[in-house]
């Protein structure tokens, strides 16, 4: 990762070990440079926003929602996501089998709109790939556990999902082989970091953990944490293999296969930072929603209900920004990757590492990813 690197003299600071934090430590690390990782959690990101997520790779399927710079950012990732893990000592479950897309008869208007909005995203942006209308007959051939009880689907190629626990325990052992200094449960401020000569740079990607400090310097741009809620199942007799959403207006859901017959099951988005347990009709909800997918799910295992915040700024996008003072350390700061982290992380990492090395990066403003420089409050 990273090799091409020149930082070998040069000494980091990493505070927040989460997956970007962990990504730019390793690609750091290859490149020769010096790099101390600090978290106030644990190797497994028991508490990490980035552990409860579907980590689906769906730019088509997401430009329905988000801006365009997001969409490019997705498609630079996919193919940065698969050197990444191949990289890896550690194997990382990833496949690249499209997104299906399902909806039952009384929403077909609304999967109308849905295609209509894509082939729109499609026309202006030509390194997506066009959605295709798929019938029973065309839905049973690639898909045949859903085709009893859909006559008609919507399939998005080439678009892929990874195991995301699977590729934070592969990081940490990276880490280890790489002889990183990780000082996990350490709750440490980048500033009291940046006070220290033997850096020349801290970076900051402790996601919602550094909402005080965004929050206290920008009042224009305040991080937030919004709520996410997923199940996660084990069901043998599904055998879905692909990411699958279904349209509904009022609450759409997707279900990400893993390895084993795991899946994960999603759909909620809450303006909120509230980390209390599931509610029964979040719960009732999704597994309702899931069950009229596949009669499979109803011999379903819980395993898990899980919910966490995803760090998001103003408009839902992500932002670096960074400071630099004499007599201090520079000053990096990531955050705001909001519902799509796994989806864009590589980018945001490429571009972080050409800020690094040379203090500008062209990629950023190829992708539209914002890159601002400001002066904060100590």
């Amino acid at each position: 990762m990273a090799t091409h690197l020149n930082l070998s003299k040069s000494k980091y600071a990493i505070a927040g070990g989460s997956l970007m934090g962990r990504l730019l430590a390793v690609a750091l690390a290859k490149s020769g440079a010096q790099v101390e990782l600090f978290d106030k959690g644990d190797p497994d990101g028991t508490h990490a926003a980035a552990r409860i997520a579907a980590a689906m790779l769906a730019p088509l399927a997401e430009s329905a929602i988000i801006e365009d710079s997001v969409v490019r950012m997705g498609l630079y990732s996919l193919p940065r996501w698969e050197e990444i893990i191949a990289c890896l000592a550690s194997p990382v479950y990833f496949q690249k089998n499209g997104t299906l897309i399902l909806w039952h008869r009384q929403d077909t208007s609304e999967a109308e709109r849905f295609a209509a909005h894509l082939e729109k995203n499609c026309r202006s942006n030509h390194a997506l790939s066009v959605p295709q209308q798929l019938n029973n007959d065309a839905l049973r051939e690639i898909e045949p556990g859903v085709a009893d009880r859909f006559n008609q689907a919507l399939y998005l190629p080439n678009e892929g999902q990874l195991d995301n626990r699977q590729l934070l325990g592969a990081l940490a052992k990276e880490l280890e082989i790489l002889n990183v200094n990780c000082r996990w449960h350490t709750d440490i401020s980048p500033q009291e970091l940046r006070t220290t000569s033997k850096y020349k740079a801290v970076i900051d990607c402790r996601g919602t953990g550094a909402k005080e400090f965004w929050s206290s310097n920008d009042t224009s741009n305040t991080l937030r944490g919004v709520r996410g809620e997923v199940v996660r199942l084990y069901a043998p007799e599904v055998k879905l293999c692909r990411p699958t959403r279904l349209i509904h207006p009022r609450y759409p859901i997707y279900i990400a296969p893993k390895e084993n017959d795991i899946y994960v099951i999603g759909a909620t988005e809450i303006e909120s930072d509230d980390l209390s347990e599931m509610s029964v009709r979040s719960a009732m909800e999704l597994l309702s929603a899931v069950y009229t997918v596949h009669s499979g799910f109803a011999e379903a295992h819980i395993l898990e209900m899980a919910t966490q915040c995803r760090p998001t700024l103003k408009n839902n996008l992500p932002e670096i920004r960074t400071q630099r003072n004499k007599g201090l350390a520079d000053l990096i700061l990531v955050n705001g990757l909001y519902r799509h982290g796994f989806m864009i992380t590589p980018a945001v990492l490429d571009c972080t590492l050409q800020l690094l090395e040379h203090g500008a990066s062209n990629t950023a403003l190829e992708l539209g990813l914002s890159v601002t420089q400001k002066q904060f409050r100590s």
